[in-house]
């Protein structure tokens, strides 16, 4: 009998142990459910600078600072304000990917951090590159009229200059030799469209960049901005009433959570002089480049 309740008081104790340890299991494992759901929310709330999700990579002077402002307003989105010249500047690149990484704005996990620097669809070197730093990366390339972009960008260069007070030749003495246009003007080169995204197709995949219009942005964004979104799988979140044309300007401005916002004065600024002769056998020059472009794009733009 004695040996009975002994034995059965040993068995109690032995329940009570187990019991208390399933307890403290119980309790810690609760308490680390709770710490690591903590430290989630946390992480997803945490800045950091990131690698950019997308590149605008041109082209120059064709829309490429408005559609950063515009793709700002996205609450998703973080914009690199400066252009980085990362990939297409030898100083820069063989500063490695931290230092460009160092460049990016802070965002947070569920962001979409975009660069842009338009002198990066002409270089050379600068697919490949931009492959080896991520091959998933989305590109946008916004054109215009390659005849006006050549104008565009003989004016913000003619402005430099003159804001430097060093001499430059009028457009026409370097667009055109001897009657005939001048195929070794490098702002003339930038337009040969089809010749730079042909370097970029042979690195990615079509669907990976997404052509924009340019023209179409300055006259109406919204639509522009809304394909923009779906491209770079961001919901809808830019509206009609993000924009409003300044008639003092003559362009569109943005304006979001009661703040207004437009380009600055170097946006929209007068075209230097050029002779419609000039103009018309720079139309024919580029013809037959805009043909094959279209063709690589696959959609046609109405230019010149």
């Amino acid at each position: 009998m004695l040996w009975t309740l002994l034995l059965a008081l040993l068995l109690v104790l032995l329940l009570h142990t187990q019991l208390s340890v399933c307890l403290r299991e119980l309790r810690s494992g609760g308490s680390v459910l709770s710490t690591s759901s903590l430290s989630s929310a946390s992480s997803y709330n945490t800045t950091q600078q990131r690698l950019p999700g997308a590149i605008i990579i041109g082209v120059r002077k064709g829309g490429t600072r408005a559609l950063l402002e515009m793709l700002n307003l996205h609450p998703d989105v973080e914009v690199a304000r400066a252009e980085v010249h990362y990939f297409n500047v030898e100083e820069h690149y063989h500063h490695g990917l931290a230092w460009y990484r160092a460049q990016m704005p802070f965002s947070r996990l569920n962001q979409l951090t975009v660069e842009k620097t338009p002198g990066y669809f002409a270089a050379p070197q600068v697919p490949a590159r931009v492959w080896f730093m991520n091959p998933a990366v989305r590109l946008l390339l916004i054109v215009r009229d390659p005849a006006e972009r050549v104008v565009s960008d003989y004016t913000q260069v003619l402005h430099n200059r003159l804001a430097r007070h060093k001499p430059y030749q009028p457009l026409e003495e370097l667009l055109l030799h001897k009657g005939h246009i001048n195929p070794g003007y490098k702002a003339l080169q930038r337009s040969v469209y089809h010749e730079h995204l042909a370097r970029w197709l042979d690195v990615f995949p079509r669907e990976q960049i997404h052509v924009m219009d340019g023209d179409a942005l300055i006259q109406d964004p919204f639509p522009e901005l809304r394909k923009a979104e779906r491209f770079l799988d961001l919901p809808p979140r830019i509206n009609p009433h993000n924009f409003y044309y300044n008639t003092t300007k003559g362009f569109y401005c943005l304006q979001s959570a009661g703040h207004d916002k437009c380009l600055d004065e170097s946006k929209g600024r007068p075209h230097a002089p050029l002779s419609s002769q000039a103009l018309e056998k720079l139309c024919r020059y580029f013809e037959k480049p805009n043909k094959v472009f279209f063709e690589m794009v696959g959609r046609s733009f109405s230019w010149c």
